[in-house]
């Protein structure tokens, strides 16, 4: 893949449970793309993966959400897992700064279960997103326009169903991200 990101700094947020292959794909791909990537969680030290049906991998964790600003990265990844966006939306630190990515109008890649914390900036109103079939009518009841599709990118947003979804996300992901601001 071509080092199409060499210029960029991307934060993957994410709490215990996120799905592991949707961390772990994106995380790839853009090192592959040689972007800068921070891991940010709700606590320091590790973060643990959910691997289909039991606990996966530690990962270390860059910065704690209360330390990082959205001004600081070009765009932000939001690995689904059930677990991890439960409690990313009721942090008020987490939804600050994936409120930050909306207001710049960066570029926003969310996968599976992962939309489910853009529901709580209020900034889905008018969008048009997928998702893990389960939470459709949480993203629907938030104003988004919801597509049973295996990517949707509306203006730098990317989101995309499932794991099997994977090559289509982070393909989309690398270049909306590369593309930049979405004014």
């Amino acid at each position: 893949m071509e080092k199409q990101l060499s210029n960029k700094k991307v934060a993957i947020l994410v709490a215990d449970g996120f799905e592991e292959s949707e961390f772990t794909k994106p995380l790839e791909a853009l090192k592959d793309a040689d972007a800068q990537v921070d891991i940010i969680s709700l606590h320091g030290g590790k973060v643990k993966a959910w691997a289909e049906k039991d606990w996966g991998g530690e990962y270390d964790v860059d910065k704690t959400v209360d330390q990082a600003n959205s001004k600081d990265y070009d765009a932000l990844v939001l690995p689904g897992g059930v677990l991890n966006p439960d409690q990313l939306r009721v942090n008020a630190d987490a939804v600050a700064f994936v409120g930050g990515f909306f207001d710049d109008s960066k570029p926003i890649a969310a996968i599976c279960h992962g939309p489910w914390t853009l529901i709580e900036t209020g900034e889905l109103a008018g969008r048009t997103v997928t998702s893990y079939p389960s939470i459709k009518t949480d993203l629907i009841n938030a104003g988004a326009q919801w597509e049973d599709k295996e990517v949707v990118v509306d203006n730098g947003l990317v989101t995309s169903r499932s794991p099997k979804d994977l090559p289509a996300f982070c393909k989309k992901m690398v270049e909306e991200i590369s593309e930049g601001i979405h004014a």
